[in-house]
């Protein structure tokens, strides 16, 4: 494991399991929201984003965690060596979501992007999980693996799979 590829549903917990993955690993975790917005919440221009990401997946190592543009996702897929498909049920991503705006509050989120707003955030995070079963389908894990082969893939389907995943980082239950 050198390329590791961590994507799913908004609010599955991808940023909080890339970061334990990378301490783990000593692997240096590059979270997508960091190089596709500004410091001030704004996006970067496409030409930005696909530079920074090109450089990120050049690497020897490296642990990349959420989606951002289709093209670079797959872009990421075929790179990696390990894929991680954080795919828990609607209600955890859901009340995940809602649970970081609500500690939001108290204290920002760790590896949120700064001066990215956590309210704009969850109204978009809430607008691509009412989205998401048109994008997250059988189709698209099939096409995923198809253009895996050879590559160590996991499926992460519950709150349990994901608290044990980097203790447990070859167990049977969570490979595909």
């Amino acid at each position: 494991m050198n390329k590791v590829v961590v994507f799913g549903k908004p609010g599955g917990g991808k940023s909080t399991l890339s970061r334990k993955l990378s301490v783990e690993t000593g692997i240096k975790l590059c979270a997508l929201d960091l190089i596709e917005y500004k410091k001030n919440g704004e996006r970067v221009s496409p030409e930005e984003y696909s530079k920074k990401h090109a450089d990120m997946i050049g690497a020897d190592s490296w642990i990349i965690e959420g989606l951002g543009t289709l093209e670079s996702f797959w872009l990421r897929i075929d790179a990696a060596d390990t894929l991680i498909y954080v795919d828990l049920p609607y209600s955890v991503h859901y009340w995940w979501v809602t649970k970081r705006l609500l500690k939001s509050f108290f204290v920002k989120p760790e590896g949120w992007p700064e001066g990215s707003s956590v309210f704009k955030g969850t109204l978009a995070s809430w607008k691509y999980l009412r989205l998401s079963p048109k994008f997250w389908t059988p189709e698209l894990l099939e096409k995923i693996q198809s253009r895996s082969k050879g590559k160590d893939i996991y499926r992460i389907t519950s709150v349990k799979e994901i608290d044990n995943f980097t203790k447990q980082l070859g167990c049977a239950d969570v490979r595909i």
